[in-house]
């Protein structure tokens, strides 16, 4: 089952690890849309520096750290997606809160090892 997915912190720099999540998102076969902080492109996705109003999003996976996340609360609730998967290092109290609150599923995970292994 594809599931489209928001890379909420995406970058073109070849090392950072939102750049090889779009990468591996896309070789699998998912649908991708990504904001970062500039605008650019990486595989096939257009990653956009302003709030888009994407539907059917599945997946937000974020890549930001939580002081960085902030400004994107409201919009990520929104949204409406079914899960937000915490990367290593983007780990937020805050924001698992407003997410159980609108009843979304919370992973604190890699989503690399998740795609690698199956279990995305």
């Amino acid at each position: 089952m594809k599931k489209k997915t928001l890379v909420l912190g995406g970058s073109s720099n070849p090392e950072s690890y939102s750049f090889l999540a779009i990468n591996s998102l896309r070789n699998h076969g998912h649908p991708v849309v990504s904001i970062g902080r500039t605008k650019t492109v990486v595989a096939d996705v257009e990653i956009e520096t302003d709030q888009s109003l994407y539907t059917d999003i599945d997946t937000v996976t974020v890549y930001l750290n939580p002081t960085h996340q902030k400004e994107y609360y409201d919009y990520i609730i929104s949204l409406k997606p079914k899960r937000i998967i915490f990367n290593p290092g983007a780990e937020n109290e805050e924001l698992k809160q407003l997410a159980q609150q609108n009843n979304i599923q919370l992973m604190e995970a890699c989503t690399l090892v998740l795609l690698s292994t199956g279990q995305y």
